[in-house]
């Protein structure tokens, strides 16, 4: 079974409350170690326990980070007190976004070959260098497409390779059933043949029968046509 519910409230037994606070401490120190790790983060952190000893954590140092803290919390609520210079906050905000973007423009359009009448001879070095890294990039990324592209068609070949040998081993077994079907065809031809010929030899002697009775008529009726011979 899991562990119950524990109630957010106060423990009174002393024991208790002092195991708690010492497990419940190291968590929060460690989640505060990775939360400066992992996002980079001024981290500081100051605990007392209940007989006022003291815990503290901090990324860097903490003086510096309570000195900044308290600058942006005196920053915070000058802003908060004065909504004219909060106003002027943002106006200079906005502006230096702008020059940003205006900036950002007119590099591009220097990459494009363009406005380039007003750049030093430094300024050009600077720019050429710019578009050569650039182009590294590009190509590399080029190579890894086609690497993989080639990849590709070679493992479609070996399918292909694969597909064509055993359509080749189809192909001839179906001949070979061919030839096979050929001899027995003319096997069968060549055994109908011999059996004509034996029918027609029997048939012979009957014509050379009916011959014969015929002469035996004929000599007959010669025989009453002259009874006086």
């Amino acid at each position: 079974m899991g562990r119950g519910k524990i109630a957010i409230q106060r423990i009174d037994n002393r024991t208790n409350r002092q195991v708690t606070f010492s497990k419940r401490r190291s968590g929060l120190m460690k989640k505060a170690r990775e939360l400066a790790i992992l996002c980079d983060a001024d981290v500081g952190l100051i605990v007392f326990s209940c007989t006022g000893r003291l815990y503290e954590f901090t990324s860097s140092s903490m003086k510096p980070i309570i000195e900044r803290y308290q600058e942006a919390r005196e920053d915070n609520n000058c802003r908060l007190l004065n909504p004219i210079s909060e106003a002027k906050f943002w106006q200079m905000e906005v502006a230096t976004l702008r020059q940003q973007v205006q900036n950002l423009q007119n590099n591009n359009r220097k990459l494009m070959g363009e406005e380039l009448s007003d750049l030093t001879i430094r300024d050009l070095q600077f720019l050429q260098s710019q578009i050569e890294i650039s182009l590294q990039s590009v190509r590399k990324k080029k190579e890894q497409l086609l690497a993989e592209e080639i990849m590709q068609l070679n493992k479609k070949g070996i399918v292909l390779q694969k597909e064509n040998v055993e359509l080749k081993k189809e192909v001839s077994i179906a001949h070979q059933h061919k030839i096979e079907l050929q001899k027995l065809s003319g096997e069968s031809t060549s055994s109908g043949d011999g059996d004509q010929e034996s029918g027609s030899s029997d048939k012979v002697p009957s014509r050379s029968t009916g011959h014969d009775a015929s002469e035996h008529i004929n000599l007959a009726l010669s025989i009453e046509g002259h009874p006086d011979e």
